[in-house]
């Protein structure tokens, strides 16, 4: 028998609810509080907890329920732009913490959060679900194994629909995600660090508002959020990789693409459906050697969420860390590194330019 969890998640609108879902498979995780100062979203959560819901404690204040509460592990769910203010009572409390992506919305407060997580004796977890698809996950583990010989190039791209309506509607606005290139594009410039086994030196992004949200106002004031964009990043170890983004693609078959170039052959990877295609090297007017396999997804993983199982199975990784079982997998430190990619990606985005990593402080 699994030892048993007690979870608290804190912010519960569309991706916290995507957290109580996942929580409620995995072995031994048992939800014990649910933490919003909005009465709809605790509403959303008692809706999706169901009948569990009667014995759960909830919060409408982080402060309240970090004095009050006992649990054992912690879910941080809440807008981008309060991760630092919801973080500081939590880090007090005798508790694993996974906070969602971005780690938060300035360098500044990212780096805090990297001196608070390190010196506590409870695990630290980035919430990054990319890198727990299962395509993606095969991906990466066929790159590292050298199947593409030594990885020179890197492309990834995402095209998808536009951002979803939020609690107050905070995601429109780069002060409060941190801009499209931090609040989207973290996941992808944590792919990329993470298959490229480097630290990135320059980053070069071409971006724009050129079609979403164009003719809408909150209080009389704009959107200003990037909706397409083309990213590249040079890694200290010489691969070169590229980020292509559009979010008024929602007609396109596969959401995500990426491609990993090496001297020996190319892997590509296509999500949905999952198919990873694997095309060696054959030499000028040769026939073509491709090699189509697809990884499959657990369909009550995939259903519980709509990142194609990927929450499921990082709660699967981060309780077993909160166990003692296995590594934290995505550190805070992780968070930072990403966070500093997409602050360059949007430096260089409004001032047309090249920004060097040095340059982040």
């Amino acid at each position: 028998m699994v030892a048993a969890i007690r979870y608290a998640v804190v912010g519960t609108g569309m991706m916290g609810v995507e957290h109580l879902r996942n929580i409620a498979l995995v072995p031994g995780a048992e939800v014990v509080a649910i933490v919003d100062p909005v009465a709809t979203s605790l509403g959303w959560a008692r809706d999706a907890l169901g009948e569990q819901a009667a014995g759960v404690a909830a919060y409408d204040d982080v402060a309240a329920f970090a004095r009050e509460a006992a649990v054992d592990a912690i879910v941080v769910a809440a807008p981008n732009h309060t991760h630092r203010a919801v973080l500081e009572p939590l880090f007090g409390m005798d508790a694993a913490i996974l906070c969602e992506k971005p780690l938060a919305t300035t360098i500044a407060d990212a780096r805090w959060i990297v001196a608070q997580a390190a010196g506590r004796a409870r695990p630290f977890w980035t919430g990054m679900e990319y890198r727990f698809m299962p395509p993606a996950a095969a991906f990466i583990d066929q790159i590292h194994a050298g199947r593409v010989g030594r990885l020179h190039m890197l492309s990834i791209r995402e095209h998808r629909f536009p951002f979803l309506p939020k609690v107050g509607d905070w995601n429109r606005f780069a002060r409060n995600t941190g801009g499209t290139m931090v609040e989207k594009c973290c996941h992808f410039f944590d792919l990329m660090r993470l298959i490229v086994g480097a630290e990135a030196v320059r980053v070069h992004c071409s971006g724009a508002m050129d079609v979403n949200h164009r003719d809408e106002r909150y209080a009389g004031e704009a959107p200003d959020i990037i909706d397409n964009s083309f990213t590249t990043v040079d890694f200290a170890n010489g691969v070169r990789a590229m980020l292509d983004l559009s979010m008024f693609a929602d007609g396109a078959e596969h959401q995500e693409e990426m491609s990993a170039t090496g001297d020996a052959a190319r892997l590509d990877v296509l999500i949905p459906p999952g198919e990873l295609v694997f095309s060696p090297r054959v030499g000028f007017g040769n026939p073509k050697r491709v090699e189509r396999t697809r990884v499959a997804v657990d369909p009550t993983a995939r259903a519980a969420g709509s990142h194609e199982g990927a929450t499921y199975y990082q709660h699967l990784a981060f309780a077993a860390a909160v166990r003692g079982e296995g590594p934290v997998l995505v550190s805070a430190e992780d968070g930072l590194r990403a966070v500093a990619i997409g602050t360059a990606a949007e430096i260089s985005a409004r001032e047309h330019r090249v920004v060097e990593m040095a340059e982040i402080a």
